[in-house]
């Protein structure tokens, strides 16, 4: 089995609402994105000849994937006064509002499914909040 790694950052803000703590208060991170593919065969002829798949197009997805969050605000969808959240946008703050608490193992989960659905067979991908903690999905049984 091939397995081959690329990453990609991106910087944004988020908070966890209900949390007890300092992270209930907006704060930042340069999250850190790291993908594993894999593949049991190269391909036999043409450019990709000798490869599972071409490290630009995969640092290409991945960086697309994550630029969206890129200089962010992220918010789970209804954790913040409806009010609060439109002069924000008003005042031409970039909030991107998900469906699901903006931690670590979520955004895991959900680059997972993302680079999946491209066409990958992805075997992990690692979320770092920080240099030293990260978040790690993987599909068991596939």
């Amino acid at each position: 089995m091939y397995i081959l790694t690329a990453e990609h950052h991106f910087d944004s803000a988020h908070f966890l609402q209900g949390y007890d703590g300092k992270c209930s208060n907006i704060h930042g991170h340069r999250w850190r994105v790291v993908a594993e593919v894999e593949g049991e065969n190269l391909f036999l002829e043409g450019q990709l000849r000798d490869m599972v798949v071409d490290f630009g197009d995969l640092k290409r997805d991945i960086k697309k994937m994550v630029d969206y969050y890129d200089h962010s605000l992220i918010i789970e969808t209804d954790s913040m006064r409806k009010e609060t959240l439109t002069f924000l946008k008003e005042d031409g703050f970039n909030i991107i509002e998900v469906d699901f608490r903006p931690t670590a193992e979520r955004f895991a989960k959900k680059f997972y499914e993302e680079l999946e659905s491209t066409g990958y067979r992805v075997k992990r991908i690692y979320v770092y909040e920080t240099p030293t903690n990260c978040a790690i999905y993987e599909r068991q049984g596939v």
